[in-house]
């Protein structure tokens, strides 16, 4: 049985946007099979439908991501490891052996400021 215990509505422009990222931030780190964790995947769900319909960011892919905060900031492979851990993780990660865990996505969300739509999106 489904039940919505949230008041969820469609995404219409960006300030509706952003209330969903505020609200994603706040609700991130849910616990699976909660209605937290349902809402937040429903949420991101509707961030992705409207940026994709008005926004040509190209595919999203959180590695690219990742690598491009690494040019912006200069930064290493090494330099990742305390927001993604060791660095034969680090390395997992970048080469696509291994997914981002929620753990990591908060870590580089608020260690690097990458965006959670770009960290949460799946890879192309």
């Amino acid at each position: 049985m489904w039940r919505t215990s949230v008041n969820i509505k469609p995404i219409r422009n960006d300030e509706d946007l952003q209330a969903v990222f505020r609200r994603l931030e706040a609700i991130f780190q849910a616990e699976e099979q909660t209605p937290e964790a349902d809402e937040r995947d429903v949420l991101v769900t509707l961030a992705e439908a409207y940026e994709n319909k008005h926004y040509d960011f190209g595919p999203a892919d959180p590695v690219e991501a990742i690598k491009f905060r690494m040019e912006q900031q200069g930064l290493t492979a090494r330099d990742l490891e305390p927001f993604i851990g060791p660095s034969g993780r680090v390395s997992e990660v970048l080469n696509r052996k291994r997914r981002l865990s929620l753990r990591m996505v908060k870590s580089l969300h608020d260690g690097l400021n990458i965006p959670y739509e770009s960290l949460l999106a799946e890879a192309h």
